[in-house]
């Protein structure tokens, strides 16, 4: 069992002194379902991806916009679930987020388009967040 509070904590310490101003630890993996906290220093962007078949945002601290064809900004305490196009992300003030994904279904692509298979959360890990992640 992961311990939530102190995962948001040690994100939050990791994404200061990080050169790239993001942390992410993946806390919960069971079969397609991913729990990732991600802690963002204010005007890091993770890079436009696709989304996987479901998402939802958590904000535990600050507010990070989110872009593509529906932008939203997502505040401190507020749940969301996540646009089924491809989106960036973008830290408005320092943050911490849990970010839920269901990486897989049978039969189903993400929906970044014909021919995207689902598993966009390991590129965004590796890619976006500069490899910094625990398995689970």
């Amino acid at each position: 069992m992961a311990a939530l509070t102190s995962a948001m904590t040690e994100a939050i310490d990791r994404a200061g002194s990080a050169e790239n101003g993001r942390h992410a630890e993946l806390l919960v993996h069971d079969g397609p379902l991913r729990q990732t906290v991600i802690a963002l220093k204010a005007g890091v962007a993770l890079a436009e991806h696709n989304s996987p078949p479901a998402a939802s945002i958590q904000m535990i601290r600050g507010s990070v916009r989110i872009t593509g064809e529906e932008p939203v900004v997502i505040e401190a305490g507020h749940v969301e679930a996540l646009t089924h196009h491809r989106h960036a992300v973008e830290a408005i003030e320092d943050c911490v987020f849990l970010l839920t994904t269901v990486t897989s279904v049978p039969g189903a692509e993400s929906h970044g388009g014909p021919g995207t298979i689902t598993g966009e959360m390991r590129r965004l890990r590796e890619e976006d967040l500069g490899g910094d992640r625990a398995e689970g």
